[in-house]
C-alpha cells in the first residue's frame, strides 16, 4: 500500500543538522507552530547573503549554457538583494547590510570572471508534486522521506554522468563528517539514472573554482543518514526534544543553538513578516 507522504517524517540536511545541534532547536524550527498555525524562523545577515547569492547563481540554470553570461551577473544579484534588504534581511544597521552586500557582490563577480563549470550543460531533477523539494522514501517501512535541493548539477558528456557543485557563502569549510554529500548522493541515486562521477564545494569567498571532494560510499551514506533519521522519528513519536544544556522551559538557559528561537517565544524578537515556505520570520534583538 502506498504511504501518505503528508503523514511521513520528512528529513533533510538542514533539519538533520538542527537535530544534531540540539533537539530543542529541531523542534522549534521544524515542528512547532505558533497560534497562527505557522512555523517560525530567524532571518540574519549571513542567511540573507546566502539566499541572494544562491538565487543569483542557481538562476543561471534556467538559461541555455551559451546564454548564461550574456547579461551581467551583478544585475541579477541586485534584483535578488532587494528581496532581503533592510529589516526583512535581518540587518541591524546600514553598515552591516553594506558589508554583507559587498561580500555577496564580490562572490558573484568572482563567478562572472571565473564561470568554469557553470558554462557547461546542466542536469535537472524531475519536477515534484506541489512544488515540493526533490524527495524519496529513505525507508518506506518506517515512513521516512529524505528531501533536499542541490545547488548545481554539471553534466559530464565524456561518460554521460553528473557532478555535484555546492555553493558555499560562509567563511567556514564543510566538516569531514558532514551529511550533506551523503544526502545529495542518496537523492541523485534514487531520483535519476545517471552515475554521479564527482562532487565539489565552491567557497565563493576565496576560491576561483570549485574544490573537488571525495564521494561518500553509498551504503555507508544510507546507514548514517537513516540512523539519525530514526532518532528524529523516535523523538517526534515520544515528543521528546530536550536541549542538552537544559531547556528554558525546564529552568535552564538553553544552548547557543536553541536560545535564539526561545527568544521568539518569550517576545524578545522583532517580527519581520511572512517568509519563504509561509514561515513567520523574526530578527533576534
Amino acid at each position: 500500500m502506498a504511504q501518505d507522504k503528508f503523514n511521513s517524517v520528512w528529513v533533510s540536511h538542514s533539519s538533520i543538522g538542527d537535530f544534531l545541534k540540539c533537539p530543542r532547536l529541531y523542534f522549534l524550527h521544524n515542528v512547532y507552530k505558533n497560534d497562527k498555525g505557522r512555523k517560525i524562523n530567524i532571518t540574519s545577515s549571513a542567511l540573507s547573503l546566502g539566499i541572494a547569492v544562491h538565487e543569483t547563481l542557481e538562476g543561471l540554470s534556467k538559461y541555455k549554457a551559451e546564454e548564461r553570461f550574456l547579461q551581467p551577473l551583478e544585475i541579477a544579484f541586485e534584483e535578488e538583494w532587494k528581496k532581503v534588504s533592510g529589516k526583512q534581511g535581518g540587518f541591524k544597521s546600514e553598515a552591516e547590510e553594506k558589508d554583507a552586500k559587498d561580500r555577496g557582490r564580490n562572490m558573484v563577480l568572482r563567478v562572472a570572471k571565473n564561470p568554469g563549470p557553470l558554462r557547461n550543460k546542466t542536469v535537472k531533477l524531475p519536477p515534484t508534486h506541489n512544488g515540493m523539494p526533490p524527495n524519496f522514501f529513505l525507508s518506506e517501512e518506517e515512513n521516512i522521506i529524505l528531501n533536499g535541493k542541490i545547488d548545481w548539477l554539471e553534466y559530464v558528456p565524456e561518460d554521460d554522468s553528473i557532478r555535484v557543485i555546492d555553493f558555499k557563502t560562509g567563511r567556514n569549510e564543510e566538516k569531514e563528517d558532514s551529511l550533506q554529500l551523503p544526502i545529495y548522493l542518496l537523492l541523485l541515486n534514487n531520483l535519476q539514472k545517471r552515475k554521479v562521477s564527482g562532487a565539489a564545494y565552491w567557497y565563493l569567498d576565496k576560491d576561483d573554482a570549485p574544490m573537488s571532494v571525495a564521494l561518500p560510499d553509498i551504503k555507508k551514506a544510507r546507514e548514517n543518514v537513516l540512523a539519525v533519521s530514526r532518532k528524529i522519528k523516535t523523538a517526534r513519536e515520544k515528543k521528546e526534544f530536550d536541549c542538552p544544556k537544559g531547556g528554558v522551559s525546564e529552568g535552564g538557559s538553553g544552548c547557543f543553538a536553541c536560545r535564539p528561537f526561545e527568544k521568539i517565544l518569550k517576545g524578545e524578537a522583532e517580527y519581520i513578516g511572512i517568509g519563504g515556505y509561509g514561515q513567520d520570520m523574526y530578527t533576534v534583538l
